[in-house]
């Protein structure tokens, strides 16, 4: 099937009684038939029928072979980072979300799991930080905020002759838009919260790997059941809700995105313009060779932080908040809120400073964000 029928429907499968909706089971326990039989349910935290037909969907879609949902985003990049063992290595984009630098710098240092930020886009600098304990390669693509694309099947080939693993956080574009595990990572993650739920709503996460039976996917099992970072069973209802709309809500965001990627660069107190559907952006035919759109989310810098910070307290249709990827558009100041424990040299290093804005693009008319915009960055 393709992309908007297993959107609509995934793994759906009609009980006696016709019902179109999942059902939603909130038994936190399930009977047995008898000494040593089981229905496939025992306990909540191991497996239930709603978070299951939420994660057969999302298998599908990922084009992959076992998929976990667990309570947020967060949940699930801890999960990758409990793969690692003491005196492991890790490679990770220079520009990734702040909780996971966060985490990995805070958190898994203690326990001597080493760190070390690149830029992934630059192969070169890549291979030059490869170590032979280096047992994960860790991406964004396009990368938040600053749109960094890198190469993932030329990563994917790097980790794999290293052997290390390939984790794509593919938030930003959604499975609709990108398959990493088509392109050859093990792991793709996402922010489930963000476009997957697309309503600012409910807070979710998702991995999924390549393979089904693999020792990988049964390690991850292990962590699963062990951790209990599930996702309850109502999330997951109203997650297979939002994956039906998947599809309209992401193209329609991507299309008003770059209608406003466009009208900002022609904006006189718009210095810069990061969007990997503008053909100015220097991985613009990469981006356009492993993915089938370019997203909602676009960053851009403006003359001084005065005329940013000014910006946020102008809007009037578009909200200043935190998070992205909903139907409302919300304008985020990564230097105090989503990077805002980013460490220094590494801001440095992408750029990310105190002009820089990024806008996730929601399903409002565009001419009424471009107006909106347009009274806040011209008074």
């Amino acid at each position: 099937m393709k992309d908007f029928s297993i959107e609509v429907h995934g793994a759906h499968a009609y009980d006696a009684t016709g019902a179109i909706s999942e059902p939603i089971y909130l038994s936190a326990t399930f009977r047995h038939p008898g000494f040593r039989q089981s229905t496939g349910y025992d306990y909540g935290r191991v497996a239930n029928p709603t978070r299951g037909e939420l994660e057969s969907a999302m298998t599908m879609l990922e084009r992959g072979g076992r998929t976990w949902a667990m309570s947020s985003g967060m949940a699930a990049i801890n999960i990758v980072f409990m793969l690692l063992s003491a005196g492991d290595h890790v490679i990770f984009s220079n520009d990734l979300y702040g909780g996971t630098v966060r985490l990995a710098n805070e958190i898994y240092a203690r326990y001597d799991v080493e760190a070390t930020y690149v830029d992934t886009s630059d192969l070169t600098a890549v291979r030059a930080a490869l170590r032979p304990s280096t047992r994960l390669i860790y991406i964004e693509t396009p990368s938040n905020p600053m749109m960094i694309i890198s190469d993932i099947r030329a990563l994917a080939d790097l980790a794999h002759d290293a052997g290390a693993l390939l984790a794509v956080d593919n938030t930003f574009l959604s499975p609709h838009f990108q398959k990493p595990l088509t392109l050859g990572a093990d792991l793709v993650l996402h922010s489930g919260t963000k476009y997957l739920c697309g309503h600012n709503d409910v807070i979710a996460g998702f991995l999924t790997v390549a393979k089904e039976h693999d020792a990988l996917a049964e390690h991850i099992q292990r962590l699963v059941v062990s951790s209990g970072p599930n996702l309850s069973s109502m999330d997951a209802w109203l997650m297979l809700r939002s994956l039906k709309t998947l599809g309209v809500r992401v193209e329609r965001q991507a299309a008003t995105a770059k209608r406003i990627a466009e009208w900002l660069e022609t904006q006189r107190h718009v210095t810069q313009v990061y969007y990997p559907g503008l053909p100015s952006h220097p991985r613009y035919d990469l981006q356009c060779a492993q993915a089938t759109g370019f997203g909602g989310m676009v960053s851009f810098k403006v003359e001084s932080a005065e005329l940013a910070q000014e910006i946020l307290g102008r809007l009037k249709l578009i909200a200043f908040a935190e998070s992205l990827g909903g139907v409302e558009s919300l304008l985020t100041y990564p230097k105090v809120q989503t990077h805002a424990e980013m460490p220094e040299e590494l801001m440095k290093a992408t750029e990310l400073d105190d002009k820089l804005l990024r806008l996730s693009v929601g399903l409002e008319d565009a001419e009424d964000l471009m107006e909106d915009l347009d009274q806040a960055l011209n008074r």
